[in-house]
């Protein structure tokens, strides 16, 4: 199967099936010299794994990485970097009626149609458990991207209707984004979101919502001017995360709105630089980042996995219907926030790599 791996210069490969004997993930053009251990990937993978709150599914995944390769003394030693997650609570037999029917919302059908057969087991390759993979590749990003003085962090602003209004998100700290199991650092809101996403757990259903992505500290002049534009790489990083269906940057779907006078930024003087009196921008001009920071959103669609009788049909096409068991999040959103951060961190490091190559 292609499709594998990520990046550049920073490329990341992952590699395991959500019911099988665990993931690997290779991390190949890290700098020699960083300094790494099993400590600095933990904080990440503990708020994206499962079982942390009610409002998520209750799988119990300890996700603790093994470095098989890559570091040395502590420190990246320049060659590719080898992790190890075992898997350890798989419930296989959960899935056992759905060999033969597709779920409304995954990937089953079009799994079919590619490969002419799947592993139903949890969603096999297309599970979300593969996300492991990546948010410990993020850490290590992140680590690198910290000595520039770059900084990611993501944090849920909807779920369903219920909103929250971000005046400044480069002032969010991930103190306010932890304060609550919905991610969401506005305590009103995202007091109103854990009941709503309480209140549709427990009618068996799921939902959706909308998580900001924002760097900063990102210097003026990542990205390509092309196809590989610093834009176009955010999106397609944080498309390929499971249920995620739209994307924007800056202003976003608001410029259909506008007129070129309301959504120009408009140039300042330094000091330190040369920057913009505003951000509808999102810190990126042309595909190429200015100095200002990156601001991104992704809406996650609900669950698909839902604990109600629905209507499908079979692999034969007989029609049927599917009451699908196993444990899932009535709400994707709180787990989803470091996933988001860990590809915005890869697509970074990666043109932060590409960039000092860029000219002497």
């Amino acid at each position: 199967m292609a499709g594998n791996t990520f990046g550049t210069l920073f490329r990341v490969t992952t590699a395991g099936v959500s019911h099988g004997p665990g993931y690997v993930c290779i991390i190949d053009g890290c700098p020699a010299g960083l300094p790494l251990s099993v400590d600095d990937l933990l904080p990440d993978l503990a708020r994206r794994r499962p079982g942390q709150s009610k409002l998520t599914t209750q799988r119990d995944e300890a996700d603790a990485p093994e470095i098989l390769s890559g570091v040395f003394d502590g420190k990246t030693d320049g060659t590719p970097i080898g992790l190890l997650f075992r898997n350890a609570d798989q419930r296989s037999g959960d899935y056992g009626d759905i060999a033969e029917k597709y779920r409304p919302g995954h990937a089953d059908y079009t799994f079919d149609a590619r490969y002419g057969f799947r592993d139903y087991r949890g969603g096999g390759r297309s599970s979300a458990r593969e996300t492991v993979c990546r948010v410990a590749a993020g850490a290590v990003a992140k680590k690198l991207l910290a000595r520039s003085g770059v900084a990611v962090l993501g944090y849920v602003t909807r779920v369903g209707d219920v909103t929250a209004d971000i005046a400044d998100p480069t002032a969010v700290t991930l103190e306010q984004v932890e304060a609550s199991p919905t991610r969401c650092p506005v305590p009103e809101a995202a007091a109103r979101m854990e009941d709503l996403i309480d209140s549709v757990r427990k009618d068996r259903d799921s939902i959706g919502g909308v998580c900001e992505l924002v760097a900063t500290g990102v210097p003026a002049g990542l990205g390509e001017p092309v196809f590989d534009k610093l834009k176009a790489d955010l999106g397609k990083a944080l498309l390929s995360l499971p249920a995620v269906t739209a994307f924007e940057y800056g202003a976003g779907f608001a410029v259909a709105g506008m007129r070129g006078s309301e959504h120009n930024d408009v140039f300042a003087p330094g000091p330190p630089r040369v920057h913009t009196e505003t951000n509808r921008h999102g810190g990126m001009l042309g595909g190429i980042s200015s100095g200002e920071p990156v601001v991104c959103r992704v809406a996650i669609k609900p669950t698909s996995s839902i604990p109600r009788a629905q209507r499908t049909v079979t692999r034969a096409g007989e029609p049927t219907e599917i009451l699908v068991k196993g444990r899932h999040d009535p709400c994707l959103l709180p787990r989803f926030v470091p996933m988001g951060e860990a590809m915005v961190a890869l697509v970074l490091a990666d043109h932060l790599l590409r960039t000092r190559a860029a000219r002497v």
